[in-house]
């Protein structure tokens, strides 16, 4: 079974600048930066990187005389558009006029008939489990980031909405995507119109989303757990030991921690010093934003953390939680709304997504498009899987707006961790190529880390959440030697080849020698590739780079202060960017176009979407074929199909521990080698963005977590009976 070299990552891990190891900074040559000092955009400028701009002295230190030797050797000399401050991007609520006011409700009262609702009605949705950072499809149910955005956007502004009110369950989503969905949260808030949340079971990641909100409940018997923040590694050695599997691999970088999970039986210190440096990142952007949200100190919060609390009443009493049952949620808001006593008037989130958003003033003449790219990087496509970015999806996107006259810049969302190296290169050239004819900026959502940061370097800027994962600027390739494994289940092959290195990649026997110093040199040769055309595309020096590349994953604060990324925001702050560099006015309203949607499979649809079972299933597959003597690649293939028909291997968090470790790195190693034939590409992801950085009280078994995030969802639902006929006309309609 071989292994092809393949950029890599772990899924989004996430973070918070405040603890940094000074050493790393040193060593980079860079400045270290006071523990605490939180850059947030919404607030305030960030750090522009020492190649473009000068460092603003009110935001870092200055910089070392190393860091300006690092920018007089840049191979790049900016332009005058580049040396501009970058925009803010804050997304700031502003009062309609009285004209925009009437004109908007002019174009609500012809909305079409089943797009209408009562005024002063609530908004409301449910998000737990799985969020996509691409827009779903008409009859896929579940949530997606660039929806709840917009609707948020859209709400503030719209007359006829009241307030808010979301229930938030067990989280399957990045930090990075919790930024951007608060950051919307937060804008809603300004408008004056009341926010509201309510959790039922809750940890860290939950409770720092709800935050957002002005009034949290919870019911008296709720589960809200907040006991802090973990970050782990799981490792397969052992098991690949027990059947017989020997792993060749090749990792190049100090810090690229995937080939550990096969390598190794425990942590490295290498890997314990990037992942302990995340996850203080992690613990004090928590402690200042719930503070900042909920009127406390740090100190507070932490302590509260450490304290250990599980009492609903004493987190009520210490004010961080109200406690309602939800019939009394319905109740409060029925007050509020006006509405008869046996009816809230609300809307739910898959309706309202169907408001244009022109009747808000919210387009313009101009346009910019907003191009989504989510999941590991594939060679080809499937033809059934879903999650997977692919030359033969994005190239022709790309070159088809690069030929749109009608667009003026491109904002390139990457959600990624990373994937196959000639795919990955394939993209970057493209990216390179639609550059060349209108400004392109990368917006990072919960990771774009190796191979994903090596399509966001080829964009004109990078913008990142604070909390992204990024970077690991690294390789890791290899293959399986599986001659005991083969021999302990009674399976023999015999290969004949002419060639010196025609049975390079056998996965019946280990490497001779040669080969061995082959695959090493080749190995070398793709890192220095990767890391040397991010030291142009960042404006580096090639030994500057390599400070920081090595296969570390920074958080997007971190990789700020690295030179990796350009700002911190989001996607709003990269269209604002991209105005600037499309010499758009500031103030000229735009028309932002979303393009890239998530491809669900059919039997995810008939099935609600991938889950648990379908993983199980496909390994269940894999071990019933070798029991039956079936060869092991046919095994492989007959198991990644059937994940790749359930739209890939879903989520795992109710299962157990162990489970969800093996299972992930199986299906992931063998959805990849369905896609190349012959070959078995290496993807193999040991940190799960959905569960990186909590507790894990909330989501560990939970339900919630299993079925994804739906726009129809019950929640405050006062029991209306079955659709009638016009119910189900309208649902098709939408």
């Amino acid at each position: 079974m071989a292994l092809r070299a393949t950029m890599m990552s772990r899924r989004p891990v996430v973070a918070n600048c405040a603890a940094r190891r000074p050493g790393v900074l040193h060593r980079a040559g860079l400045p270290t930066r006071p523990r605490g000092i939180r850059l947030v955009a919404r607030d305030a400028p960030e750090t522009p990187t020492q190649v473009t701009q000068e460092a603003s002295a009110s935001e870092v230190p200055q910089q070392d005389a190393k860091a300006a030797e690092v920018a007089a050797s840049s191979s790049s000399t900016p332009s005058a558009a580049d040396a501009q401050p970058l925009p803010e991007g804050v997304l700031t609520y502003k009062e309609p006029s009285g004209g925009q006011k009437f004109w908007t409700s002019f174009k609500l009262a012809f909305a079409l008939p089943w797009r209408r609702f009562k005024k002063d009605s609530v908004l409301v949705f449910k998000l737990e489990g799985e969020v996509s950072d691409q827009g779903r499809g008409r009859f896929d149910s579940g949530l997606s980031v660039p929806q709840i955005c917009q609707a948020l956007q859209k709400a503030a502004l719209d007359p006829r909405i009241k307030g808010v009110a979301i229930e938030v369950g067990p989280l399957a989503a990045g930090w990075g995507k919790v930024q951007e969905i608060r950051r919307y949260l937060s804008y809603f808030r300004q408008s004056g119109k009341f926010t509201i949340a309510y959790m039922k079971q809750a940890s860290e990641k939950e409770y720092y989303l709800a935050s957002a909100c002005q009034e949290l409940y919870a019911p008296p018997s709720a589960n809200v757990s907040l006991r802090g923040f973990t970050i782990g590694g799981t490792f397969l050695r052992g098991v690949l030991d027990k059947v017989g599997i020997e792993p060749q691999v090749k990792r190049i970088g100090k810090y690229k921690s995937a080939g550990d999970q096969l390598l190794r039986k425990d942590m490295s210190e290498a890997q314990a010093e990037q992942l302990g440096a995340i996850l203080d990142d992690i613990y004090q952007d928590f402690l200042t934003t719930v503070a900042e949200a909920r009127g406390k100190t740090k100190e507070e919060v932490a302590a509260l953390i450490e304290e250990g609390v599980y009492e609903m009443e004493k987190l009520a009493a210490d004010g961080w939680v109200s406690l309602k049952y939800e019939d009394e949620v319905i109740e409060e808001l029925k007050a509020r709304t006006g509405g008869k006593p046996d009816e809230l008037r609300k809307v739910e989130l898959r309706k309202y997504a169907k408001v244009s958003p022109s009747a808000f003033g919210l387009k313009g003449k101009k346009r910019i498009v907003v191009l989504r790219a989510a999941g590991a990087i594939l060679g080809r496509s499937s033809g059934t899987s879903s999650g997977a970015i692919t030359p033969d999806q994005l190239i022709p996107r790309l070159r088809a707006l690069a030929k749109d006259k009608g667009v003026a810049a491109v904002v390139l969302r990457v959600d990624s961790p990373g994937g196959d190296a000639l795919a990955s290169d394939l993209m970057w050239r493209e990216i390179k190529k639609l550059g060349e004819k209108k400004p392109v900026i990368a917006s990072m959502g919960d990771v774009a880390a190796s191979g994903g940061y090596y399509l966001s370097m080829a964009c004109k800027k990078i913008v990142a959440e604070a909390l992204t994962v990024t970077g690991s600027i690294g390789v890791v390739t290899g293959k399986f030697n599986a001659s005991k494994f083969y021999s302990e289940i009674g399976y023999s092959k015999t290969l004949l080849s002419r060639g010196r290195y025609a049975e390079l990649l056998a996965d019946n026997r280990p490497f001779s020698p040669e080969e061995a110093e082959l695959f090493d040199r080749s190995a070398q040769h793709a890192y220095e590739s990767f890391r040397n055309k991010a030291a142009e595309s960042r404006g580096m020096s090639v030994d500057a780079m390599q400070e920081v590349a090595q296969g570390r994953v920074w958080t997007g604060r971190q990789a700020l202060e690295m030179g990796l990324v350009d700002a911190l925001g989001g996607v709003h702050r990269a269209v604002a960017i991209a105005k600037q560099a499309a010499e758009i006015p500031e103030d000229e309203q735009v028309s932002v176009i979303e393009v890239g949607r998530a491809q669900a499979s059919p039997l995810a649809l008939l099935t609600g979407r991938a889950s648990a079972s379908a993983s199980l299933l496909s390994a269940a597959m894999l071990l019933m074929g070798l029991m039956r003597g079936q060869a092991p690649a046919e095994a492989m293939a007959a198991a990644a199909g059937v994940t790749a028909l359930a739209g890939g291997p879903g989520d795992l968090s109710g299962l157990p521990p162990v489970v969800q470790e093996v299972t992930t790195a199986l299906m992931d190693l063998y959805a990849m080698s369905a896609g190349q034939p012959g070959r078995a590409s290496y993807l193999m992801t040991d940190v799960n963005a959905a569960s990186l950085g909590s507790s894990g009280s909330a989501s560990a078994g939970s339900l919630g977590a299993l079925s994804g995030s739906s726009s129809s969802t019950g929640f405050l639902d006062e029991g209306e009976g079955l659709q009638g006929p016009l119910e189900v006309v309208e649902e098709w309609l939408m």
